[in-house]
């Protein structure tokens, strides 16, 4: 997606607050639109069915399409992601608005919502991700491992090179392991700090019961003397991580 160090060039001149033009290169990679939504627990069926008949009327195909996962560890567990996409900026021209998509959207979603949150835009790193096994098919891989990232603005120009290096292990390693790169396209401040998020994609939770193997190959892609090292860069260009899981729902995606 982005050429030498541009996409960490460019993440830290957002966060300086320099003004950048993105390259035609970037403006081609996939971005998705995602909000977290907090739900009213008292009335999930309704709200279960109410989105899913939004998602099947308006955002069913094309950039439009929406999927819908349940985070079910975390900080944020029990919401909901909704996300769309994937897309670029001139789509939201076109966006679904009119024709009672707005309306229905207030009336028969949000009204049984009780929080709306971290509406954001995120666009993958073609470079460094390991998706091509990925389809349009959610089903396939239904339990996503976010990881997200909060980026120190004084070692930020690191940063490329440390997730380099974790993508060079990551396609070397055994067998199909799905993982992307996404960076948060506006500004979110050191207190929000949801600057990258990486992403496992697993088939079955009995995936999480294998036994790691990136620590052997890192070794192997990189040399057994440069761990130690890869470790204080990390400490150093990260100033927080946390994880989630989210799981795929299909009912209320509208597949």
């Amino acid at each position: 997606m982005k050429k030498t160090s541009i996409s960490y060039l460019l993440m830290a001149m957002f966060l300086l607050g320099t003004v950048v033009i993105t390259t035609a290169q970037e403006a081609d990679a996939p971005m998705w639109e995602s909000i977290v939504l907090t739900p009213d627990n008292t009335k999930l069926k309704v709200l279960s069915e109410n989105m899913r008949a939004h998602n099947q009327k308006y955002h069913k195909e094309g950039p439009y399409k929406t999927t819908v996962y349940q985070i079910s560890s975390g900080p944020d567990i029990g919401k909901i992601v909704w996300m769309m996409g994937p897309l670029k900026y001139a789509h939201l021209d076109s966006r679904p608005s009119a024709g009672g998509h707005d309306e229905d959207w207030r009336d028969n979603v949000m009204a049984y919502v009780k929080k709306m949150e971290h509406g954001e835009y995120w666009k993958g790193d073609v470079k460094l991700s390991n998706t091509d096994m990925l389809t349009d098919d959610p089903s396939l891989y239904p339990i996503q491992f976010i990881r997200y990232w909060e980026v120190n603005l004084e070692h930020s120009h690191n940063a490329e090179s440390m997730l380099t290096m974790v993508s060079k292990t990551i396609k070397a390693m055994e067998g199909n392991n799905a993982w992307g790169v996404y960076y948060n396209e506006f500004r979110q401040g050191s207190k929000i700090g949801r600057h990258i998020a990486t992403v496992g994609f697993y088939k079955n939770w009995a995936e999480f019961d294998e036994a790691p193997t990136f620590k052997k190959t890192f070794s192997k892609v990189h040399g057994e003397d440069k761990w130690d090292a890869f470790v204080r860069n990390m400490d150093q260009v990260m100033d927080n991580s946390w994880d989630e899981i989210w799981v795929y729902d299909k009912e209320l995606s509208g597949d």
